[in-house]
């Protein structure tokens, strides 16, 4: 037998798979047709061994992956379900399913991924693909270059889908970059200063939040037994159109529209109570107001640390001394979210961004990984996921984006509608993962039901807030060009 091939992991995979923090991933596929098990088996027999990560198992001291022999039937799981029994419920029977799996630990002897094949109808597929695997095993960035590795566009099957090219947005105006000398050198002192002075508060907050400062008490905050408690999936998917229209009319970008939705969102939960029943009339009111004074919501913000934004090309991610490799390169970002009853909806567009816009101006998550590394490798894994996991445990929610493919994309033969890929392990009872693919956006939603029992509530709040935001912009346009008619009009006389 050849010798084992050992390669050490990295510091944030020591942190997620430490017994302080056991992180999993869950990748929902929906498809547009039945799922032949078969077919799955047959790729995976002959393309597993090929990539390290999933061909390897954990060491026992958790710090190095080990090749090993992988038998993929013990790792691809297809339940006998009777659809007759199942009726209409299939949406429910997904959720059930997927929610016992994050009662069910991975096997640590072997590769730690499976899939399960659901061939349920439900609202939005056929059937369901369920891709489990561990966080150690590399971010969303990593899992997404692989899905696109593994699939062909829909409507040319020799052909591989087109890797989404995106681009950093300049903070530098091309009119200052015109401009002479003196006032492109007085911008670039500014702008030192702004960044540095950004990275000085955020690094204090950071400090401040591990050792004391604690989010407020809410309906959407757990506590330290969401981490254990078992986690519930839901997804709605919207226009991923709505939100480039958004996106272009506000000048920000897609992140940015998406955190405005959220904070819109979550404060439309927290003001839930607008179907209170009035005790005096015993008639159900609207309340304007239901949200303290003087809140405090944050969350984790998950960044990409790689200097190629975007996903990139397997092969490029797998290359050695790549810029933009596989594996977990990312950290956290805590943002302050806005909550509270808006009249205007644009307004939480407006406080997105220009919280985003500071976060971008400050170096606080690549010197928040640079500390974390120092932490694991000088004090061990366990101390590292101790710290990370109190940052988590004075936030309330976790949040994420990562770009999917541009075009609709099959698995051999298989048409997928959707991917909505999630997070459970966490300290945290409420996580939002947001997945481009094609013309869609689609909104996955994980929660600890013992905080929040329907998790479909913050869906409908997420699809809600985006039409009220559409809605708004759409009124904002016709009233700029009534006046603008009116006062050409004006002119005319």
């Amino acid at each position: 037998m050849a010798k084992e091939e050992e390669e050490p992991l990295s510091p944030m995979a020591r942190i997620f798979q430490s017994s302080g923090a056991d992180y999993c991933t869950v990748i929902i596929v929906g498809f547009k047709t039945k799922i032949n098990p078969d077919v799955i088996l047959d790729d995976l027999k002959q393309s597993v061994s090929k990539h390290p990560r999933i061909s390897s198992k954990l060491a026992e001291d958790g710090a190095r992956w080990i090749k090993t022999q992988v038998n993929v039937e013990d790792h691809v799981f297809v339940p006998d379900i009777d659809p007759d029994e199942i009726g209409d419920q299939g949406d429910k029977f997904v959720e059930d399913y997927i929610s016992r799996l994050t009662m069910l630990p991975l096997d640590r002897s072997r590769p730690l991924w499976d899939i399960h094949i659901l061939n349920v109808k439900t609202s939005d597929a056929e059937a369901i693909g369920v891709i489990r695997s561990h966080h150690s095993l590399g971010d969303g960035m990593s899992r997404m270059s692989l899905i696109l590795a593994c699939t062909h566009k829909s409507s040319d099957p020799e052909a591989l889908p087109t890797i989404p090219i995106l681009k950093r947005r300049e903070n530098v105006s091309h009119g200052l970059r015109n401009t002479g000398w003196f006032l492109s050198s007085m911008f670039a002192i500014y702008a030192t200063v702004r960044l540095i002075w950004n990275t000085i508060v955020d690094l204090l907050l950071l400090l401040s939040t591990v050792l004391f400062l604690k989010d407020t008490e809410t309906s959407l905050k757990g506590g330290a037994e969401a981490e254990s408690n078992a986690k519930r999936f839901s997804h709605r998917i919207v226009s991923l159109n709505d939100v480039r229209l958004i996106k272009d009319i506000m000048d920000m970008t897609i992140n940015d529209v998406l955190l405005g939705v959220t904070q819109a969102a979550l404060s439309r939960y927290l003001n839930g109570a607008h179907d209170k029943t009035n005790e005096n009339g015993g008639t159900s009111r609207p309340l304007l107001n239901n949200i303290p004074c003087n809140i405090r919501v944050r969350a984790g913000v998950l960044v990409n640390l790689r200097s190629e934004i975007g996903v990139q090309p397997l092969a490029d991610m797998m290359a050695k001394d790549s810029k933009c490799r596989w594996g977990n390169l990312i950290n956290v970002v805590v943002l302050p979210l806005s909550i509270g009853p808006e009249t205007d909806p644009l307004v939480y567009l407006s406080k997105a961004k220009s919280t985003m816009d500071q976060k971008k101006n400050s170096l606080h998550a690549p010197i928040l990984y640079l500390i974390m590394s120092f932490i694991v490798s000088v004090f061990g894994a366990k101390i590292g996921a101790a710290l990370f996991n109190r940052l988590l445990l004075s936030t309330t929610a976790f949040i994420s984006n990562v770009n999917g493919p541009t075009e609709e994309i099959s698995f051999h033969g298989h048409p997928i509608a959707y991917i909505a890929p999630s997070v459970y392990g966490h300290a945290q009872s409420l996580l939002i993962h947001c997945q481009s693919y094609a013309d869609k956006m689609v909104i996955s939603i994980a929660v600890d039901p013992t905080v929040i029992p329907d998790s479909h509530k913050l869906c409908d709040a997420m699809e809600e807030s985006l039409k009220s935001m559409k809605i708004a912009l759409f009124g904002k346009e016709l009233l700029i060009n009534e006046q603008v008619s009116v006062r050409v009009n004006n002119m005319c006389k």
